[in-house]
């Protein structure tokens, strides 16, 4: 941002300076002398014969003027050159081109460009078919938590799941079959008044965390985090509220878990049988129902807060585990980091409740750090995690994948660890590089969410239009070395955000990717924040 300002800055400048000299400069009409029309027609109606085909198949469409600008015409499939096979009066064959992806044909000649139809190119992914919320949600998937009977839970910020909230709107918290179908026994109610970021279980209860304040009936009391009854109802606990020696007390139901946090939750884990939060928050609340206010008049309500950056822990009841990260002599946390964060836990058992912390910072705990640590399960910086200088700028994501024991980061870096890495490296378990990735340059928008598929495949989404030089419009599939997935990218123009990637099945036994977030479109087709596609 301090960039962007001073160069704003000079801009202003300059056109001040600009401004008060005596004399005007005098422009040349960026519209003068336009060159004359082509006089070539694409027939955008007719479709092209085949209408769909893999790379290297003959294709026929139908076209006007072509023959003479002969040689100078260049056929594109969604950007990529094709190899043409012949023209005549009444149209063009060419080959599909073999880094041609589904979307729209073009001719080219001189710099200008006469759009055409659209053509399907075959490929190994496709939406899957199987999956039953064909509707998606109507705002952003956060997380799909699977329960050990084969169904879901899915959280967001949504109030419409496959289009069964309309009546009765699903507020950010469903369950579903394996296969997408609304289970209507979840009894959430009313359900939570904000957007839901992370869910687990602990103790026989669904912990969930976002930004909320209130769920169902319960429409106060609340900070961020709850816990939920098997059967979705929020769990409470009666409470006799203090109230003036002439009255009698009076039981009132509450949240049960008495705790949680001024700011955002981005992630919860079951850590040491306790539960760990993470977000950018600056502090620890709890809540006192049983004392009187000063004036003696009615029931409150007292807030105390404990100053935790970042990562704290809740007890199962809510209260602070003071145990962890706490500097007990200052009475608060440690200082965490000096940028926004994101997190990442360890499950595996030899690296059993390990936390990767990552995000745009320079320093954690008041050490350098560059933009990722790993922390030991005491809540220490674990030195056998290595990534010397880190990354050069803010790491936007990180993926682990348990089975090549790799880590995948994306983000506005160019380096890591003093070597080339544009926007998306791969890193061995200690943190290092894996220099046997070689990213290539994208083109056109930034990189967003990356995951290693436990084949060594790599999943890739954002908002760029180009890898390498060639057009991939915000997905792609590439090997364990950068390079793309032979057979893999086809799929047309993906618009939106990526939250997770999950590898499951789909309902006939393909392999299959269970894709959620915040996107409207997969392979040129209207989709709403939740599809499975399968990887024939």
């Amino acid at each position: 941002m301090k960039a962007y300002s001073y160069f704003f800055i000079i801009v202003v400048t300059a056109l001040a300076i600009q401004g008060c000299k005596k004399t005007d400069t005098v422009y040349e009409d960026p519209y003068a002398n336009p060159k004359p029309p082509l006089g070539i027609k694409l027939d955008r109606d007719a479709p092209p014969v085949p209408a769909s085909g893999i790379a290297g198949t003959k294709v026929h469409f139908q076209a006007t003027g072509l023959v003479a600008y002969k040689e100078k015409i260049s056929f594109l499939f969604n950007g990529e050159k094709a190899e043409i096979v012949s023209i005549t009066e009444s149209g063009i064959d060419v080959k599909v081109p073999a880094g041609a992806s589904s979307g729209v044909t073009s001719i080219n000649v001189d710099d200008q460009l006469v759009l055409g139809p659209q053509f399907s190119v075959l490929g190994l992914i496709k939406i899957d078919p199987t999956f039953r919320a064909q509707a998606g949600a109507n705002n952003f998937v956060t997380g799909v938590y699977p329960l050990a009977d084969g169904r879901n839970i899915v959280i967001g910020f949504f109030t419409n799941y496959d289009n069964k909230g309309y009546v009765a709107p699903l507020n950010r918290i469903v369950r579903t079959s394996g296969d997408g179908d609304l289970d209507r026994t979840f009894r959430t109610g009313k359900a939570a008044n904000g957007g839901l970021a992370s869910i687990i279980e602990l103790g026989g209860k669904f912990v969930i965390a976002g930004g909320f304040s209130g769920y169902d009936q319960r429409t106060e009391n609340i900070s961020n985090i709850a816990t939920l009854n098997p059967n979705g109802t929020i769990d409470t606990m009666g409470v006799k509220t203090w109230r003036r020696p002439s009255q009698t007390d009076t039981t009132m139901y509450f949240p049960k878990f008495n705790g949680g946090t001024n700011d955002f939750i981005s992630r919860l884990y079951v850590h040491q049988n306790k539960i760990l939060a993470t977000g950018n928050f600056r502090y620890y609340v709890t809540r006192k129902y049983t004392e009187p206010n000063s004036t003696f008049t009615k029931d409150t309500v007292i807030l105390d807060s404990t100053e935790m950056r970042q990562i704290l822990r809740f007890n199962p009841d809510g209260t602070l585990d003071s145990s962890f990260r706490f500097d007990k002599t200052a009475g608060k946390g440690l200082p965490s980091a000096n940028g926004p964060i994101g997190t990442l836990m360890h499950q595996e058992a030899e690296k059993l409740e390990k936390l990767v912390v990552f995000g745009s910072f320079t320093t954690f705990d008041g050490k350098p750090a560059g933009r990722i640590v790993r922390l030991n399960p005491d809540g220490a910086i674990d030195n056998s995690f290595t990534p010397g200088i880190g990354a050069d700028n803010g790491i936007s994501s990180l993926t682990y994948n348990t089975v090549t024991k790799k880590y995948l980061i994306t983000g506005a870096f160019r380096h890591y660890g003093g070597k080339n890495a544009p926007g998306i490296a791969l890193l061995n378990d200690d943190g290092t590089l894996d220099e046997s990735f070689a990213g290539k340059e994208f083109e056109g928008g930034f990189v967003g969410l990356a995951r290693q598929l436990n084949d060594g495949l790599i999943v890739v989404s954002g908002g760029f239009k180009k890898y390498n030089n060639v057009t991939r419009n915000g997905f792609m599939v590439l090997t364990a070395t950068g390079a793309f997935a032979p057979g893999y990218n086809a799929t047309g123009t993906f618009s939106g955000g990526l939250s997770d990637i999950i590898e499951t099945r789909s309902a006939d036994g393909k392999r299959a990717l269970l894709l959620i977030g915040s996107f409207y479109r997969f392979d040129n087709q209207p989709v709403s924040n939740i599809i499975r596609i399968t990887l024939e």
